[in-house]
């Protein structure tokens, strides 16, 4: 075994019995390298990672690749998950050299840490026009070896491109007619056929239809309307959602959504749980309430830890096979259905005998199902669920990693309003994210300080999770969160926020990753919580630091929409007018019009532990009253149900 046999990471513990010298990203790796004067491989991955599975199976257990590593490089292995500031900086590294990126990353850096040469995966031996991963090897050891300073240069001139770029301040007020321009550039790589937007691979655009379905609902926009509903129902209904145990798959190979790559990553999930939800509010479909529901279902049944913690990702391989857990054949499903019921079951979920994959199946729905089928399809996939689960199960990599759990915090918190569901787990997860603050500072996961999104997905989750419960100690906590993020994350120069706090190790770089990539940037999140603190504690400064960094982004945000799904969502908040919503006395009949009710931007104060927050200030609390307040002015409180809804 090597050190990472030390580690809590599965990433790294299915390294540790591999031939490589492995380090831990640490001060021990880079002394080495300095000591000996070597220039350090660094690869990057996370466990659900197919590919990254494979250059270890291929490249990491051979011995003579380990050999030239072992004697030429300081090798060190990092879980892009536990380090997303590390990932963040050499992830633009290796798009600036090479013009693509991805995992697993192979990066080559000086004993300083500066990248010179990089790569993402390498095959063995010379195929598909690739390089050998062993040539690869030789030749950038040669280079550091015998032009070092061509090396030196190179990573001179990365590093100058990594700490100037994204740190230009724009100009700008947000106004309607820009947000309108950029849902415009967004919608128009639409693909009108399946759904979502461009061509293969296609990834679930979850932000940008959050923000498109603002916009619509904003302008009563049919186009929009129609791109939203359409690419939600041809996403529900392909073989990237898990149509027997819920859940989505990372992403579809294909434009069609039929052939996911099999991994399930929690921030999938979490953002899409609470897009359905938000898209059920907005229209009334029962499919959507069935997806948002489903998905909880599946987070809450198979990746909670006992203590309420979310795991992060299943693998998309099992017993060495990709996707081979959530497939079948036609004879299979015949013979756990029966005849009748299986002809029937295989029609709705395209259940060929020749297959839609490999000669195996991946169940889609390509027609609506008729309603009068719905008992039959439950009791169906309740029977096939139950056969799956005594099939080898892909890996689960259980890191709690605060940043993901707050956001599927939030996920269930939306959804506990809206279904009047999920309280018990709302609280459970709330409480243990609580353990993760000690003296007001947040840990990320094991021994790994918080980064931005783990504070502002933390306090986000929580901030949320006090309008479910009305739990005030919820929000008070989010808020120490918040007045963190001001104190240690803030660029003051440029406006927004740096990625990681201003006592965080020294890298070679400080990361200020802007983008909503696959998961939500931490400044997106960061000024949506900063917008809502801003107005549930009268806070005018939280308004005035969210406006200045969603103003400094701006020009990035026009010119590349859909990269800023979720930031772009917060611009909507700040250029509106949200509602303001307080209840008194026992409202539950009034908090169920709320959560029936799309209100993209909304605030919610309750409970008597709330009576000092500005909203309920004056409130009498023995009588079920809702208070709605929009602009700085309160319309006339309400104990009715459907005048409610008519104010909302």
């Amino acid at each position: 075994m090597n050190r990472l046999a030390n580690e809590t990471s599965p990433y790294l513990l299915q390294h540790a019995h591999n031939p490589v010298d492995w380090f831990a990203w640490g001060e021990e790796a880079w002394a080495k390298a300095r000591d000996e004067d070597k220039p350090v491989f660094l690869s990057i991955g996370y466990s659900a990672c197919h590919w990254c599975h494979v250059m270890e199976r291929e490249s990491f257990e051979d011995e003579l690749i380990a050999a030239i590593l072992n004697k030429d490089f300081v090798s060190i292995k990092v879980d892009r998950e536990e380090r997303p500031d590390v990932d963040s900086i050499y992830m633009q590294a290796v798009q600036m050299m090479t013009g693509h990126g991805g995992w697993p990353m192979s990066m080559f850096l000086t004993p300083e840490g500066k990248p010179f040469f990089a790569g993402t995966y390498f095959p063995p031996d010379e195929r598909h026009g690739m390089p050998s991963f062993r040539r690869v090897l030789e030749h950038v050891a040669n280079v550091f070896r015998l032009r070092r300073n061509e090396a030196e240069e190179a990573s001179n001139e990365i590093q100058k491109a990594l700490s100037t770029q994204l740190r230009v301040r724009g100009e700008g007020a947000i106004e309607r007619h820009g947000l309108d321009a950029a849902a415009g550039r967004t919608a128009a790589n639409y693909d009108a056929v399946h759904g979502g937007f461009g061509g293969a691979p296609k990834f679930p655009p979850s932000m940008s239809l959050e923000f498109l379905m603002q916009v619509a609902d904003r302008n009563n926009d049919s186009h929009l309307r129609e791109i939203v509903v359409h690419t939600l129902t041809k996403m529900a209904r392909g073989g990237m959602y898990d149509q027997v145990g819920g859940g989505f798959h990372r992403y579809s190979v294909d434009a069609r959504w039929l052939v996911p790559h099999f991994e399930k990553m929690l921030y999938d999930n979490a953002l899409l749980a609470r897009l359905y939800t938000r898209a059920w509010q907005w229209t009334k479909e029962p499919l959507f309430a069935q997806i948002a529901n489903e998905i909880l279902g599946f987070v809450q049944r198979e990746m909670t830890s006992p203590e309420g913690a979310f795991y992060a990702t299943f693998d998309a391989d099992s017993e060495g096979e990709e996707g081979k857990f959530y497939v079948w054949t036609r004879a299979e499903v015949m013979e756990i259905l029966g005849a009748d019921e299986g002809r029937t079951f295989c029609g709705i979920f395209d259940i060929t005998e020749r297959g839609n994959w490999e000669g195996h199946n991946i169940l889609n729905v390509p027609r609506e199902p008729s309603p009068e089928h719905a008992e039959l399809i439950a009791r169906g996939k309740c029977k096939l669920y139950g056969v799956r689960a005594k099939r080898v199960w892909p890996a689960r990599d259980e890191k709690m990693l605060a940043g993901w759990n707050g956001w599927m915090l939030a996920a269930f918190a939306e959804a506990c309003v809206a279904f009047n569901r999920y309280e018990d787990i709302v609280r459970k997860n709330a409480d243990f994210l609580l353990t993760r603050i000690v003296d007001g500072k947040l840990t990320r996961h094991a021994k790994i300080p918080g980064l931005l999104e783990d504070y502002s997905g933390v306090a986000w989750g929580l901030t949320l999770a006090y309008e479910a419960t009305t739990e005030r100690r919820y929000l008070d906590v989010a808020r120490g969160l918040v007045d963190q993020m001001l104190e240690r994350f803030r660029d003051e120069e440029h406006g927004g926020f740096y990625d990681t706090p201003i006592d965080h190790e020294k890298l070679i770089t400080r990361p200020k990753d802007l983008f909503d990539n696959a998961t939500p940037g931490g400044t997106s999140v960061a000024c949506d919580v900063l917008l809502r603190h801003a107005l549930l504690f009268g806070n005018a400064e939280y308004a005035r630091v969210a406006t200045e960094a969603l103003e400094s982004t701006w020009p990035l945000m026009e010119r590349y929409p859909s990269g800023f799904g979720f930031l772009l969502s917060a611009a909507e908040w700040r250029a509106g007018q949200p509602k303001e919503i307080a209840l008194t006395g026992d409202a539950s009949a009034l908090r169920r019009v709320i959560g029936e009710t799309y209100i993209p931007h909304r605030v919610l104060v309750a409970g008597t532990q709330s009576s000092d927050l500005p909203l309920m200030e004056n409130r009498p609390a023995d009588r079920a009253l809702a208070y709605v307040c929009i602009g700085y002015a309160c319309e006339e409180p309400t104990s009715d149900p459907e005048k409610l809804r008519a104010l909302l």
